[in-house]
């Protein structure tokens, strides 16, 4: 194998480790948010859906262009916790 295919793996490896490192890190942010609104019991409708939407902002610095797959993917659960919660219709 020459040199420059191994570099071309390593930065292969390297951005995938990277890329689920960003995974991780917005599955536990999303998770911190569905704890928060799901618990707080000081927390208002207002602050909740700043919450969501900070949320979402944050999603979308870590992963941009990928709007539709946060909608697919955490919106629906974020919804449900607020309609829950706050008896939203």
């Amino acid at each position: 194998m020459d040199e420059s295919n191994r570099g071309g793996q390593q930065e292969s490896t390297q951005e995938k480790q990277e890329e689920a490192k960003k995974i991780r890190r917005l599955q536990v942010m999303i998770s911190m948010v569905t704890s928060v609104l799901g618990q707080d019991p000081n927390l208002t409708v207002e602050e909740a859906s700043e919450m969501v939407a900070n949320a979402k902002r944050a999603a979308l610095a870590m992963f941009p262009d990928k709007e539709l797959a946060f909608d697919i993917l955490y919106k629906p659960r974020l919804q449900r916790i607020m309609k829950e919660r706050f008896r939203i219709q």
